[in-house]
């Protein structure tokens, strides 16, 4: 009896330990989300026995969870700060950043707006609340409602520090905790400006040109639009073999084609 007891126990433990083995965690950009979402739901197709597992929460989520153990991959919009990388380092963890894409964070209005190119300058004094009607701007007398993200998105971040030159944003501000959230906002109301990664854009909202140029796979890959910026997913330096696999398969032709389908800019 007390060895079937033992057979039954190590049984569970081997099964338990090769379930570990086929799950993967993602957790972090709502930017990167739509990427990761695809790339694991064609993955499994692939490989029936993985099961991957993907979350969003912002770059900041992501990281302290692939920091704390919580997931195996961080997906995010901004690389690793330094604070990040000192608290990696003291719980013995170092981390590889894997370039997946790239992005443009864009400028987008409600589809009745006849607003169609704002500067930099422009862009700013309204994200700091300098200007806070459309007239100013050539548009309808009607009051902007900005819209903006959360202090835990790495879009955030590289709006703040790219767009507004990290001044802040105006206290009245609606803050949404994904891109979707913006998006949503925009389309439904027509003073509103919000901004969002590339991938989010639909014919629900209107993107605007900035600083004369519009957002595309050839201008953000020539450097001509300011706003671009990579997207990575965050691994420990030492990645378990399953992680590395799947790495690997977003960074192939196949991973590439993902990338454009999510509505971003693959690097191949």
């Amino acid at each position: 009896m007390k060895k079937t007891i033992k057979t039954a126990v190590l049984a569970a433990a081997l099964c338990s330990s090769a379930a570990a083995q086929n799950k993967i965690v993602l957790e972090g950009s709502t930017t990167v989300l739509p990427i990761a979402q695809k790339a694991a739901e064609v993955y499994m197709k692939k490989n029936p026995d993985m099961n991957i597992i993907v979350r969003g929460g912002g770059s900041g989520v992501g990281l302290t969870s692939i920091i704390d153990g919580i997931c195996d991959i961080a997906d995010s919009s901004r690389a690793i700060k330094q604070k990040e990388l000192d608290n990696a380092f003291k719980k013995g963890k170092q981390l590889k950043a894997h370039t997946v894409a790239m992005d443009a964070i864009i400028i987008v209005v409600n589809p009745s707006n006849p607003v169609e190119d704002l500067s930099k300058e422009q862009v700013k004094d309204i994200f700091t609340g300098k200007i806070k009607n459309w007239k100013e701007l050539g548009g309808s007398d009607m009051k902007i409602v900005a819209v903006s993200r959360d202090s835990a998105s790495g879009t955030f971040e590289a709006f703040i520090e790219h767009g507004l030159d990290k001044k802040r944003v105006r206290p009245d501000a609606l803050t949404q905790a994904s891109n979707q959230g913006v998006a949503n906002i925009v389309a439904q109301n027509p003073g509103a400006i919000g901004y969002v990664g590339i991938g989010y854009i639909s014919d629900k909202v209107k993107p605007v040109k900035y600083n004369g140029v519009k957002a595309s796979r050839e201008t953000v890959l020539k450097n001509k639009y300011s706003l671009a910026r990579p997207l990575f997913m965050y691994t420990e330096q030492n990645m378990k073999p399953e992680v590395k696999k799947f790495i690997d398969f977003i960074k192939s032709d196949e991973g590439s084609a993902i990338v454009e389908q999510a509505g971003f800019i693959a690097l191949k």
